[in-house]
């Protein structure tokens, strides 16, 4: 028996099974690649949903971490830290932003902007308490609490989970006439995913975002952007919503903020929006803690001093090419922006799973999404002849 199998059966024994993994077990990382407990070395296509855009154990990144490390971890927020301030500040001049909220996951951040949203619809609205509404995308990914999933529209994700909470609606991705028919007078925000990744790299229409901006505008609602797998490089821009210039009044981050190495997300608006939250309404005690800070103020230093953005630019651009340089009888279609793309093959096919466990075993690492789809992502700073290689394992198993 290998090792890896060894450790799988340890785990299938006493972990819960609330994920489907491919049967690899992972032991170190550098760069772009991964080896498992019997050394065999792979690709890595999926940077852990983007949280690794700047690749595995970078070598700034866990000097900072270490250096951090010996000085000062964690002190809760009864203190402030020196790395706190100083990440506050950087992140809300890197979103050109006023007011930063620090978190821990993604989903801390999503449920920390609906808390925001919510007040701010009583406070600045005049919105009853208890009765403001947020819309949400169908087929979104925002997370898997509770309210979170009350507003998914993937049944997976809710059977046998209710009771949901309250205060949520739906409207169709990429419909601004469908969504304007939502709307009421006690919607306070509306929550998107530039790129609905999780259902699938699913890109709205052009001029979506920007008109997005201008009905919320208009109606006085916020728009808060989930940029927690899209933000930091991975489309092509900082953020995704650059490409149409349609800023956002709620930014939420999480994943390649912490650089791959640990989790750290936040909440980024105006002060307006932010001031709010008074002390003791909400906070976190890890939430903002040194060493994440420290982490995460030199990841922002590396995207820009690395030019991460521009690169995923044209390395995405020449991935494109190459993933529908074939017409292979299985795919459906390519989608993509920057480098995230999504391979959607066809239903008779049979599904992506078997094709990213053939692909593993070429030493390629990705995975399917909702059933039909195989998400590439690999990290920002992959070398382009790696890069060229990965997907040519991909496309010759789909032939």
């Amino acid at each position: 028996m290998s090792r890896s199998q060894e450790l799988l059966n340890k785990s299938n024994k006493f972990g819960a099974h609330n994920y489907l993994p491919l049967p690899i077990v992972l032991t170190k990382g550098k760069g772009s690649f991964v080896w498992d407990s019997d050394d065999k070395k792979y690709l890595d296509f999926l940077s852990s949903y983007s949280a690794l855009n700047f690749g595995h154990q970078h070598e700034r990144l866990v000097f900072a971490l270490k250096n951090q490390a010996e000085k000062l971890a964690v002190c809760s927020r009864a203190f402030m830290s020196e790395e706190l301030c100083l990440f506050e500040e950087e992140l809300a001049n890197f979103c050109e932003m006023e007011k930063v909220l620090p978190m821990n996951s993604g989903t801390e951040a999503v449920e920390s902007a609906l808390k925001i949203a919510r007040k701010w619809a009583v406070k600045k609205k005049s919105i009853p308490d208890g009765t403001p509404n947020i819309i949400a995308m169908e087929n979104n990914f925002h997370g898997r609490s509770i309210s979170i999933v009350s507003f998914s529209t993937e049944p997976l994700y809710r059977k046998d989970f209710g009771p949901f909470t309250p205060g949520f609606k739906s409207a169709p991705f990429g419909n601004l006439e469908a969504l304007d028919s939502v709307i009421d007078k006690n919607t306070a925000a509306i929550l998107v995913e530039p790129v609905q990744a999780e259902a699938g790299i699913l890109l709205p229409p052009a001029g979506y975002l920007l008109g997005l901006r201008k009905l919320c505008s208009e109606k006085k609602i916020l728009l808060m952007l989930d940029e927690i797998q899209t933000g930091l490089g991975r489309t092509g821009k900082d953020f995704a919503f650059q490409h149409e210039g349609a800023k956002p009044d709620v930014l939420i981050l999480g994943k390649s903020l912490g650089g791959g190495l640990l989790p750290i997300s936040a909440v980024v608006s105006s002060a307006e929006v932010m001031d709010v939250l008074q002390p003791g309404e909400h906070g976190s005690t890890f939430g903002g803690n040194p060493l994440a800070c420290a982490v995460a103020r030199e990841a922002l230093k590396l995207l820009r001093e690395e030019k991460l953005s521009e690169r995923a630019t044209q390395l995405g651009k020449k991935a494109g090419e190459w993933l529908r340089s074939r017409s292979l009888p299985l795919v459906k279609e390519v989608r993509g922006q920057g480098l995230l793309f999504g391979i959607e093959l066809k239903k008779e096919a049979g599904g992506a799973r078997k094709y990213c466990e053939k692909i593993a075993q070429k030493g390629v690492l990705c995975k399917e999404t909702h059933e039909n789809v195989i998400r590439i992502a690999p990290p920002l700073t992959i070398d382009e002849a790696d890069l060229q290689q990965g997907i040519e394992t991909i496309l010759n198993e789909l032939h």
